[in-house]
């Protein structure tokens, strides 16, 4: 009895997919569940390997066809008896031909690919499957029962594949700048048909919010700030007596995670990376100075600028913050409880994020649509039961730069819940889906007059002409 792959290898197998031409059917669904393979008295015997097309002066070996018919099984083609499998020959065929004939027409028209941006597609793929494994054994196995000999010969299959798609998208690009494909009609009544014959295809939709928010980061009592700035004092003191000691003062005394190992190096910036009190001195200075104490939002900071070049500086800082505590937390818990009930009762949000928000912290004020899965588990805790409009409860997030936290103040803006998806919310998608095959097909079909296409593989009758 034939053995049934698992969701993981079928995805295994799935990844190495034939890259032919745009279709509803494909380009719509995710990856399905994995299917038992076909009872035995339905499999035909593989024929020995030979010529199934010719394409201007290339050829399409039975093999190719045949490893791509195993591929879209594994991802979940249905072949349940020898009819099944043979029109599955026969759509696999014709797709090969489709993208030799649009390859052959990326090479004459002289359409390029970045081998850089294959290879990282490429390494890409690997890592998100390799994601689904627990060992790199199980991953090994998993590549050889999906048909391939080693790792490599599974990555130059995908480099291959992804090479083919990108000159396929190209040569349309390509030709469509030139004005040489027209724009192809799509009917209302069209789309009501695709929808209707590919819904029960089409993935889930996810759960989506979407926030405004308000984000207070906790801020350090004056005192704080007192003992923080006597202690970057010393420092610059020391510094003016030894500038040559910047970069041994900055592992020592440096609270940057990010650059204190470095002897406080930034490395190349240019205008506006930085905090504007920070960005302003770091212009202002020339190589080798020393600046003044420089107050931001992180802390107190001494800049040396180390190199100039046009519109970039090459620089290092020092920074010195003040400690918070389990009090400055409290107390900034209370500010957001406060700013939770000013913008209840109508408080603007403009005016309220223009005085509270942290802009030093990275938080985005306006959040339009976001999975709600993606969300930090933070986030997720306090939009549990939350309707459109709510203005939650300030809630915790961590700061790891203080090591205590901020607190957040958000207004829900949007909610869709997991689902099916409706024609309304597919339209648009199955109008630019259904108008690019359409332009696709009207371009293969005017290739295949240019070009010599001769069919020689017959699923029905196995007739295979011999190399």
């Amino acid at each position: 009895m034939m053995r049934r792959r698992s969701p993981r290898i079928s995805l295994l197998a799935g990844a190495a997919m034939l890259a032919a031409p745009l279709s509803l059917a494909s380009a719509q669904r995710g990856t399905p569940p994995a299917r038992p393979a076909a009872a035995p008295d339905t499999l035909k015997a593989l024929p020995i390997d030979g010529i199934a097309a010719v394409v201007g002066d290339q050829v399409v070996l039975v093999s190719e066809v045949m490893a791509q018919v195993n591929q879209a099984r594994a991802g979940g083609a249905k072949v349940e008896s020898a009819k099944d499998l043979a029109r599955l020959e026969k759509e696999v065929l014709e797709q090969l031909v489709d993208v030799e004939l649009l390859v052959q027409k990326a090479k004459i028209e002289k359409v390029e690919v970045n081998d850089v941006d294959i290879q990282n597609t490429v390494d890409d793929t690997e890592k998100r499957i390799r994601s689904q494994f627990k060992s790199e054994s199980e991953f090994r196995t998993a590549l050889k029962e999906a048909g391939m000999g080693s790792l490599e010969e599974w990555r130059k299959l995908q480099a291959e594949q992804v090479r083919r798609g990108k000159l396929q998208q190209g040569i349309m690009q390509k030709l469509q700048r030139d004005g040489k494909v027209t724009s192809v009609n799509v009917t209302e009544a069209e789309i009501t048909e695709a929808f209707n014959t590919y819904k029960e295809r089409l993935p889930r939709k996810e759960a989506r919010v979407g926030m405004r928010q308000v984000v207070l980061a906790t801020k350090p009592s004056e005192e704080a700030k007192k003992r923080a700035r006597a202690k970057i004092d010393s420092l610059h003191a020391e510094l003016e007596k030894h500038p040559e000691d910047f970069e041994n003062v900055a592992k020592r005394e440096s609270m940057d995670p990010g650059s204190k190992e470095l002897g406080g190096d930034l490395g190349w910036n240019r205008r506006g990376r930085m905090v504007p009190e920070f960005d302003r001195m770091m212009f202002a200075l020339n190589p080798g100075v020393l600046s003044p104490v420089v107050e931001t939002t992180f802390g107190f900071h001494i800049i040396r600028v180390d190199r100039v070049q046009p519109a970039e500086v090459k620089a290092r800082h020092i920074l010195i913050r003040p400690a918070v505590d389990s009090a400055d937390e409290r107390r900034t818990r209370a500010v957001a409880d406060s700013v939770a009930a000013a913008w209840r009762r109508g408080g603007s949000f403009d005016s309220l994020s223009v005085k509270f928000h942290d802009e030093a912290g990275g938080e985005d004020k306006t959040i339009p649509e976001y999975p709600r899965s993606e969300l930090p588990e933070a986030y997720r805790n306090a939009l549990e039961g939350a309707t459109l409009n709510q203005i939650l409860d300030p809630f915790p997030i961590p700061d790891p730069g203080s090591g205590v936290n901020k607190f957040v103040v958000a207004q829900v803006t949007f909610l869709d819940e997991a689902g099916e998806y409706t024609l309304a919310e597919y339209r648009d998608k199955i109008r630019e889906q259904l108008s690019e095959e359409r332009k696709m097909r009207r371009l293969i079909d005017t290739l295949k007059k240019q070009t010599y296409v001769s069919v020689r593989y017959n699923p029905d009758q196995m007739v295979v002409t011999p190399q």
